[in-house]
């Protein structure tokens, strides 16, 4: 294999595939990247044996072949060379290194064999349709923060998809949730996503997803199986393959309250920079927020018996209309669903039940995501 590429895409393309890359592996292949040269074109290929990316960049092919180098390695060495610089990888094939050239610069890179690099096939994917990259950055921004990250609760490591109907219309439904908070997100269905009857996708691939939908302002090709999805990009120039979450998602619609009539409506930037304050007399995360409410009322109160306590007053762009209430909730889980209610000026809804009741958040006039939050005893 001998290739000259440019530094800008070559950087951009290993960006992308050594983010996959388990850092802390026993198999070192699996830290490797493959370079393969055909067609006119570099392919770049990476996986963990649950996730593989293939990115194909433009380059000058002189010879082809392939080989498969330290991913992490390779990439920084790019990451260092000058802007602009034009960079030669030649293999000449067998155990030999991999030499790289970029003007005056030269390194060789020990390489491993092409043929112990596990092939991820996606296999036959039967359900295929189309997600705008904003309707998929907006679907993953909203429901991620409520991933669970305890391993022992597999099935809740991961965004929950499948094909429904809400209020009559079907649509295509992201549900998140740790047991403590839930965000459920929907889109209108696609074509050809109306078999998904569920999917539970990884928070890693999550993540890489996200990311490469940040690049690109295409609409991104979806292929789901029972057991892999796959995210295309660019016209093909960009493949990600995953497996799922073998594992069955909870039924969440049983903890979403149904019968919660007290609401509070407040500009969702002053309630959140009233929560932030009240928050900062402890440096403990876990630590609740009190919600005191009276009609067109709202008092925030957080202690610490290390700190002291705090609290504040909101009267002015709120409403309440019922009896008095009080109800705890974590500051943190508080501004990661506020966070998700776009526009400064937007109007955030909570619906009670009582102080022991999980309720309902919402962004005002937007029923296309929803939020539960479990209470705090305070």
């Amino acid at each position: 294999m001998k290739i000259v590429a440019e530094r800008p895409v070559l950087l951009r393309a290993l960006a992308h595939v050594q983010s996959v890359v388990e850092r802390r592996n026993t198999i070192p292949i699996l830290a490797n990247v493959l370079l393969r040269a055909k067609d006119g074109a570099l392919d770049l290929t990476a996986t963990d044996m649950e996730i593989a990316v293939v990115e194909r960049v433009p380059a000058s092919i002189a010879r082809n072949g392939a080989t498969t180098v330290p991913a992490a390695t390779l990439y920084e060495i790019v990451r260092k060379l000058p802007e602009g610089a034009s960079i030669e990888l030649d293999h000449p094939g067998g155990d030999a290194q991999l030499a790289l050239r970029a003007g005056r610069f030269a390194t060789s890179i020990n390489c491993l064999p092409v043929e112990d690099f596990p092939v991820m096939a996606e296999g036959t994917l039967p359900h295929r349709f189309q997600l705008s990259a904003l309707s998929l950055r907006t679907m993953i921004d909203r429901t991620r923060f409520a991933i669970s990250t305890e391993e022992t609760r597999y099935y809740l490591n991961g965004i929950y998809l499948h094909a429904t109907e809400s209020d009559g219309a079907k649509v295509l439904r992201a549900v998140a949730t740790d047991g403590h908070r839930l965000a459920r997100v929907e889109e209108k269905l696609p074509e050809g996503a109306g078999g998904i009857q569920g999917a539970i996708v990884p928070r890693k691939t999550v993540l890489e997803v996200r990311k490469l939908a940040d690049e690109t302002s295409e609409p991104v090709e979806i292929g789901m199986s029972e057991t892999k999805i796959a995210f295309s990009f660019d016209g093909g120039r960009i493949k990600l393959v995953s497996k799922l979450i073998d594992g069955t998602f909870p039924d969440y619609e049983r903890v979403i309250p149904k019968d919660n009539d007290k609401m509070l409506r407040v500009n969702k930037k002053e309630f959140a920079d009233a929560v932030d304050r009240v928050a900062a007399i402890s440096s403990e995360r876990s630590r609740p927020v009190k919600l005191s409410l009276g009609r067109n009322l709202l008092t925030l109160s957080a202690a610490s018996p290390e700190m002291g306590q705090a609290s504040e007053e909101m009267a002015d762009h709120l409403s309440y209309e019922s009896g008095p209430l009080e109800i705890g909730f974590q500051a943190r889980y508080l501004r990661d669903i506020t966070d998700q209610i776009a526009g400064e000026d937007t109007n955030v809804e909570f619906m009670f039940a009582d102080g022991t009741m999980p309720t309902i958040v919402r962004q005002e006039g937007d029923a296309s995501a929803l939020y539960v939050l479990m209470p705090m005893r305070v």
